[in-house]
């Protein structure tokens, strides 16, 4: 392969629609490492983009695949198969009542898009909202409820989208006399101001468990449970995003479960297909059954189809099978151990949080001032691809680097391990000649 020729081409003919790519060409991957052109191994910290909790190139997911293609892959819409109603089957089987009804399709933002039609149909309002560090989608509706970027030169969103403060208990101004988080105040003070800024139409609220994309922020226990009564209170549906957090990546087959809550719409995606395009609605039968009846409309290309549907059916027998929630809960505490531990040895690390394989890293300049270090943020990253480690940094105005760890829930001992040597390795490398200068 001719490299130069390679980046030449992706700079003349590919769209760039982020961050600057990862300056190293792809040939393929398996389990938990990506190999690029000269057949480096990287050990992939991120499991693709999040999604790929069995790893990449898992046998069971490489047979239903190819006996999907051979078979049954792609109907007309408004056919169904077998696959797809033994998913709503079964998925519906791992979530509490009354979570019964399935609208299976392909992406995040899709699912979030229908979860948000269907609870403007069903409460006849159209008020949404969400945390002001969310990340709900590229599409329209979702991307009027995305907050975290992407919001400025598109013109006027969605109307009716609005944000409450979002439970970042390491940096929150709110805070009791000792100094501890208080998010009682901040919550209800947010719901002041959105009942302050709505017409009257409040139609839903739609949140990340734990926010990936705004730097793994995790709600205080209590705070969902709380969220929801508010919710509640005023005639809102809570629609819970489990993109990132679903399908055991928590420690917890879903991450609403640790506050005990029960969400009236639940949207599902990356870690269900595993790496593929997958996606679901899940809702009740009381929702699904009045939102049919004022024509509820999402006929998509491939809404339903039978290859997302059985890919899903084998991520759920393979999770099941090999105990992997149960394994992400034991990987998520010895991770936080070695992590909790460069956060005591290293005065640039400043929090630690998340929860099973869904844990961040913000890095500061120091632990006093919390001053974002965002430069060197960069620098760990280079550092760690030069060392076989793939790592995903969140850069977002007011806060530090953070790092989002999230390997495959199949990942060994071993890799972990070693990504996290790396990881040590870099940080005493990157931060030894600093302290050099400050000296």
């Amino acid at each position: 392969m001719d490299t130069e020729q390679f980046w030449q081409d992706a700079e003349r003919h590919v769209v760039r629609y982020g961050s600057a790519f990862v300056p190293r060409i792809i040939k393929r991957a398996n389990g938990s490492y990506v190999y690029d052109e000269n057949g480096s191994a990287i050990l992939d910290f991120t499991s693709g983009q999040m999604s790929s909790i069995l790893g990449h190139s898992h046998p069971d997911i490489v047979e239903t695949v190819t006996t999907a293609v051979e078979t049954l892959d792609h109907l007309y819409s408004g056919m169904l198969s077998v696959p797809v109603v033994e998913l709503a089957r079964r998925l519906t089987a791992t979530l509490p009542d009354p979570l019964s009804k399935v609208l299976l399709l392909t992406t995040g933002a899709e699912s979030n898009e229908a979860a948000i039609k269907m609870a403007k149909l069903y409460t006849g309002k159209y008020e949404v909202v969400s945390f002001d560090r969310s990340w709900h989608g590229m599409t329209s509706g979702a991307a009027s409820a995305t907050f975290s970027a992407g919001r400025r030169g598109y013109g006027p969103p969605m109307p009716g989208n609005l944000t409450l403060p979002t439970p970042n208990g390491y940096r929150s101004p709110f805070r009791h006399a000792d100094g501890t988080y208080d998010w009682q105040s901040e919550l209800e003070y947010g719901f002041a101001t959105v009942d302050a800024q709505s017409s009257g139409s409040l139609a839903a609220c739609l949140i990340e468990p734990i926010l990936s994309s705004g730097g793994i922020i995790e709600p205080p226990p209590g705070y969902l449970r709380r969220l929801k009564e508010l919710c509640v209170e005023r005639g809102m549906l809570m629609i819970v995003d489990e993109a990132q957090t679903g399908i055991g990546r928590t420690g917890l087959m879903y991450a609403f479960e640790q506050d005990g809550i029960i969400p009236d719409l639940l949207t599902l995606s990356k870690t269900l297909g595993a790496g593929l395009p997958v996606a679901a609605v899940v809702t009740s039968e009381e929702i699904e059954s009045v939102c049919h009846e004022r024509g509820f409309l999402f006929f998509t290309t491939h809404v339903s189809d039978p290859l997302a549907a059985a890919v899903a059916l084998t991520v759920l027998t393979v999770v099941n099978r090999d105990g992997l929630v149960e394994r992400a809960a034991a990987l998520g505490r010895r991770l936080a151990i070695r992590l909790e531990g460069m956060r005591d040895r290293y005065e640039e690390v400043g929090d630690i949080r998340g929860r099973g394989l869904l844990q961040g890293m913000e890095l500061v300049t120091d632990k006093a001032s919390k001053t974002p270090a965002d430069a060197l943020g960069s620098q760990v990253t280079a550092a760690c691809l030069d060392r076989g480690l793939h790592m995903n940094i969140v850069q977002l105005p007011g806060m530090g680097g953070i790092f989002r760890i999230a390997p495959p829930l199949t990942i060994t001992d071993a890799d972990l391990d070693a990504g996290l040597d790396i990881l040590d390795d870099v940080l005493s490398a990157v931060l030894q000649p600093l302290h050099m200068v400050e000296r």
